[in-house]
């Protein structure tokens, strides 16, 4: 292979969905809906998210995500994106996360043609979108 070749493998996870989120800031595409700031992330969160651009960091990585491990659905996401729950004196238990928020990025990442519809795996990833990861990525790479 050849050795400008950069894979989003090659980066830190957290570099790569913050920049990605930075750079979706920018496309009317990735708007957030107007309940995304009053929302809870699943049953397991407290309260919502305090970041402000939580819903363009929660976009990228879902797009990270279907390039890693290919098809997903929202119920997949939802396990992926869900947490432990404190129920006060009983014991914690794992909830899902947020259908609606997941369901929302998928439609949004169709919409910008960086994902689309598989019959049998689910949501995967398109060229276009897996181009765009790459450019991030060997952005980052050219950074160290």
């Amino acid at each position: 292979m050849g050795e400008n070749v950069v894979s989003i493998k090659d980066v830190h996870a957290e570099k790569l969905i913050e920049k990605a989120a930075e750079k979706m800031k920018a496309m009317s595409e990735f708007a957030p809906p107007a309940w995304a700031e009053f929302v809870k992330t699943g049953a397991h969160a407290m309260r919502p998210p305090q970041q402000a651009d939580w819903w363009w960091v929660r976009t990228a990585s879902v797009l990270r995500k279907l390039s890693v491990e290919g098809g997903l659905g929202v119920s997949r996401l939802r396990k992926i994106y869900g947490g432990r729950k404190n129920r006060g004196h009983k014991p914690e238990r794992k909830y899902k996360g947020s259908g609606a928020i997941l369901r929302k990025v998928l439609q949004q990442l169709e919409k910008a043609g960086f994902a689309k519809k598989d019959k049998k795996k689910g949501r995967v990833i398109t060229p276009q979108g897996e181009s765009f990861l790459s450019a991030i990525a060997k952005e980052l790479k050219g950074e160290k």
